[in-house]
Parts: structure tokens; sequence; C-alpha cells
């Protein structure tokens, strides 16, 4: 099997977001898509190590956002390598609250979406969750980011347990950062590096 073909896969870049308990959390995901229009359906397939799965499973709703093409690093990085378990990724952030209560990112986004769990698919490592949309609301005008332009012009990497992650990542030349995964594809790092994603120094960095 050629796995370069999945690269030519279209993909967009969303948060995904729910809480249970007081308790909230988030991931960016590529796998957000409508299946159906009446009643409007939305799918998310998300790893069942994600501490928003287990916030979904719970509390059977999510909300999400489609991130704008300008979205920083920083946010990408907050919601894509750290865990909700232990970290506020909403802190310092504009947000606001759906319907259900859920949390989500109301900058850098272009269109959010309030979804409530009518099914759900255990994929094996992944669980598919189908939701009804009960809000939709578009935020702003621009273009979506798309897995494309994230690997490609911004130079991100893809966390284990996204379902387009790659063991062709993990021999890449350069240097990796030990907080967050992201590749510096070169033969050097300066003293002074800063991890685009996390912003960890230079000495977080591991030669691959």
């Amino acid at each position: 099997m050629d796995s370069k073909a999945f690269y030519k896969l279209t993909y967009g870049l969303y948060i995904v977001s729910s809480a249970y308990e007081g308790k909230a959390g988030g991931c960016v995901v590529n796998t957000l898509a409508q299946v159906t229009s009446k009643p409007a359906c939305m799918s998310v397939a998300i790893n069942k190590d994600n501490y928003t799965t287990r916030l979904i499973e719970k509390s059977g709703v999510f909300a999400a956002v489609a991130l704008a093409q300008e979205a920083g690093m920083d946010l990408i990085g907050a919601f894509g390598f750290k865990s909700s378990q232990d970290t506020d990724k909403f802190i310092g952030l504009n947000t606001k609250t759906d319907e259900n209560g859920i949390l989500y990112v109301a900058e850098q986004t272009l269109a959010r979406y309030s979804c409530k769990i009518v099914n759900k698919l255990d994929l094996g490592t992944h669980i598919m969750f189908i939701g009804e949309v009960v809000e939709a609301e578009v935020l702003a005008d621009g273009t979506p980011l798309t897995y494309t332009y994230y690997q490609t012009v911004k130079k991100g990497s893809t966390p284990k347990n996204a379902p387009s992650y790659k063991e062709e990542e993990a021999v890449k030349k350069g240097y990796r950062c030990s907080i967050c995964g992201y590749i510096h594809e070169s033969d050097t790092l300066p003293d002074d590096f800063v991890c685009p994603v996390c912003k960890a120094t230079a000495d977080k960095f591991e030669k691959l």
C-alpha cells in the first residue's frame, strides 16, 4: 500500500470542544464533516486516548469551530499538542458558550457548530461521533485553514493520535520538540530557537 496516496485527501482544521461536570476540554481535528442536510448532521472521529473524547461521551454534546487560515500556531499548539486533562486551553482566549453550555473559541475562527450526539461508531483506535446540529453560525469572513496549508506553509506537524499521522513523519531530518512534537527540518538549531507551536526553547529539542 502506498501511504502517500492519503496525502491527496483534503481536510480542514477545526477545534472540537465539550464539557462535563464543570470540566471543559478541546482538541484540534481534521475529521469534522457534514454528513446529512435534513436534519443537518456532522461526524467527527477522535482518538480514544484524547480527554476530549471522554468529555463528549459523558456529556453527549460537542461544539466545533472552523479555524481561519491565519490562526496562530500558539492556538493550534495549545489545542493540538496538550491535554485538557491537566491544561486549561481556553485561558486568555476570547471564548463564548453555546446553548449546550459548551465553551468554544471565538477568535481566529470562521464558523461554529453545536451538536447533540445521535450515534457513534467504535473504530478501534478512534470513536466516530455523529451529531445533529442544533446551532450553526458564521463568525467571520475569511479563508478556512486546510491541513495542507498547515503542513506546507505553517510547517506544522501531526500528533500521533491524529488519524492522518504517518510513520514517515517520525523519520524526518532535523530536530523534534520534546514538548509538542514539532519538527524543525534543518541541519542546525540556533541556540535562541523557539518552537513556533508551544514556545519551548532550543534545549527542549532532540536531534533526529
